[in-house]
């Protein structure tokens, strides 16, 4: 059977609804990014502004090599969907597993998830960089977040 089958890598397995914050930031960054020099340049402004320059910058350069290293040696291209799109590939729900488990210090897991991405040589590198850009991921996220109203004080029933 020769029939041409899509790639699986961008098979719909979710929503960027349902991820956590640091996975839907992973999922969205790297749409943008492969959008091209313009959404890059952007997002490099939005880390500043979120961030602060050198922090910003900092994550940029993590997030930039993360790319890179998953460019260069990748068992395969990774598969994404429109920067728009609501829904989430098998790739991209991977590469946000990844980021989320290495930005919580979960390394073993991130470890594994990096030797799907790329070759085992080279999973260590890519690891550190993952850890870097999912904690500013959860930096942002934290910053973002609107503040919460005290909890209402308990009744005393009796």
């Amino acid at each position: 059977m020769n029939a041409i089958r899509p790639p699986r890598g961008g098979a719909t397995v979710g929503h960027v609804a349902e991820l956590d914050a640091v996975a839907a930031g992973a999922v969205i960054c790297l749409r943008r990014w492969c959008d091209g020099p313009a959404a890059q340049a952007q997002m490099r402004e939005d880390f500043a502004r979120a961030l602060g320059p050198e922090a910003g910058g900092s994550a940029m350069r993590a997030f930039e090599e993360l790319c890179d290293l998953c460019a260069r040696h990748g068992r395969r291209p990774l598969m994404r969907h429109h920067v728009a799109c609501k829904c989430i590939g098998a790739d991209e729900a991977c590469f946000a597993n990844f980021v989320a488990l290495a930005s919580e210090g979960d390394r073993e897991d991130a470890m594994l998830i990096a030797t799907i991405l790329v070759r085992a040589d080279i999973a260590m590198c890519l690891l550190a960089r993952a850890e870097a850009f999912g904690l500013a991921l959860k930096r942002m996220s934290l910053r973002a977040r609107p503040a919460q109203p005290p909890p209402p004080t308990a009744k005393i029933l009796h």
